[in-house]
């Protein structure tokens, strides 16, 4: 038997997500999210290579750091153009709502969530098998921002550790079961074995 317990398909959460309340909102003014293809419009083609591989990621985002406020789990920024990526796929719809929001409060649209459409077994695979280069980047530059004096940086720094973890810890199983869910289009039964990375 193996100890999985399974792939969650984030898209359809997305997709119910519209009119959800965005907690930020000011009071006494109702705001609620559209749906998520007036705002999801990122391109594939620009997007930054530290995402890991699933159905969003960050493209050409806008400059402002404001993604950690939303989704502190999910996003990081780019140290080279400031741009936001997904360093961690959402798990639960709160973790979706969550990424959603940090995708909304960017002006220039520039999330994506079509990377089932565009990932293959075969990059999946080139990703993990370079995912030296993305280490290496995380930990230089969490040795460089935690000694910053701005406190945004020493926050996204944080974030750099937790994207550390991430990477030496459950993204393997994550990647075996999106790589399962991208050949089968379902979740891998209990007893299945997932494919190798």
């Amino acid at each position: 038997m193996n100890d999985h317990s399974g792939y969650w398909d984030p898209l359809p959460a997305a997709r119910a997500a519209a009119d959800t309340p965005v907690p930020e909102a000011v009071p006494n003014l109702a705001l609620a999210l559209p749906h998520p293809e007036t705002y999801l419009t990122g391109r594939w083609a620009e997007r930054n290579w530290r995402n890991v591989p699933g159905p969003f990621y960050g493209a050409d985002t806008d400059t402002c750091w404001s993604g950690r406020m939303a989704a502190p789990g999910h996003v990081l920024y780019d140290d080279v153009t400031g741009q936001e990526f997904v360093y961690r796929q959402p798990r639960n719809a709160v973790e979706v709502d969550r990424l959603l929001f940090a995708a909304w409060t960017d002006p220039l649209s520039g999330y994506g969530w079509d990377g089932d459409e565009n990932w293959t077994a075969g990059s999946v695979r080139t990703w993990w098998h370079e995912r030296a280069r993305l280490h290496e980047w995380a930990t230089d530059l969490r040795t460089t921002w935690s000694a910053h004096s701005d406190e945004h940086r020493q926050e996204a720094a944080a974030g750099l550790t937790d994207l550390l973890a991430h990477l030496d810890g459950e993204l393997e199983t994550d990647l075996r079961l999106y790589l399962y869910w991208l050949e089968e289009r379902r979740p891998p039964a209990p007893a299945e074995a997932l494919p190798k990375l």
